[in-house]
């Protein structure tokens, strides 16, 4: 009977929690860390992708310069220097992601053209622009996702700008309402993991 209620009580707090998400809590999901301004900006990629079905932005301040945090945007990658995330989520789906915690020569000479895969299986994302210490832009193979990173310099450090623009124009509504309520919180929380750890490795490679 104590098992079926707290069953009850945790399937209700599921319920109500899916059902004031888009109303209470998206918005915030979708523009983590971004001010207004920042979410409404125009960034380079948004031509790639210009109506979007999921447009997220977030950021995070970082105290380091644009140059300081460049090579470890550049780096990312499966076989590369990773996410920076929970490398073990990655790699239930074999994407081949190891974070790595210092600066890799290796992998420091990327071009406008380059193809960084992501996983074996999964998309090949084309670097449509680079722009050192300002941004990089990835677009996947098949053109639905255009991942955006931007650096702008402020007082003290960096604006750190992550947009994701991804279209899913074949999706049912039963996949679209997953994705709203599982896919778009499970990236929020990869992405600020993501974002914290760059900001981490950046602001330890000053010290």
């Amino acid at each position: 009977m104590k098992t079926a209620k707290i069953a009850g009580l945790v399937v209700g707090a599921a319920a109500a929690a899916a059902a004031s998400y888009p109303l209470l809590w998206r918005e915030w999901c979708r523009t983590w860390g971004a001010t207004d301004d920042e979410a409404r900006a125009a960034l380079p990629g948004d031509d790639l992708l210009r109506e979007p079905d999921l447009l997220t932005t977030r950021a995070i301040t970082v105290a380091a310069s644009p140059h300081r945090i460049w090579p470890w945007l550049v780096q990312m990658g499966s076989g590369r220097g990773g996410a920076y995330t929970y490398d073990w989520i990655e790699n239930l789906f074999g994407l081949d992601m190891h974070s790595a915690d210092e600066i890799l020569p290796q992998f420091q000479d990327l071009h406008a053209g380059d193809v960084l895969p992501v996983g074996e299986g999964g998309p090949k994302m084309l670097v449509e622009v680079l722009e050192p210490d300002h941004a990089l832009v990835l677009r996947s193979d098949d053109g639905r996702w255009v991942w955006a990173f931007v650096l702008r310099e402020i007082p003290g450090g960096t604006r750190l700008i992550s947009r994701n623009r991804i279209a899913v124009p074949d999706a049912s509504l039963l996949v679209r309402g997953f994705n709203q309520l599982v896919m778009e919180p499970g990236s929020l929380v990869m992405e600020q993991k993501m974002l914290r750890g760059i900001r981490q490795r950046a602001e330890r490679h000053v010290r």
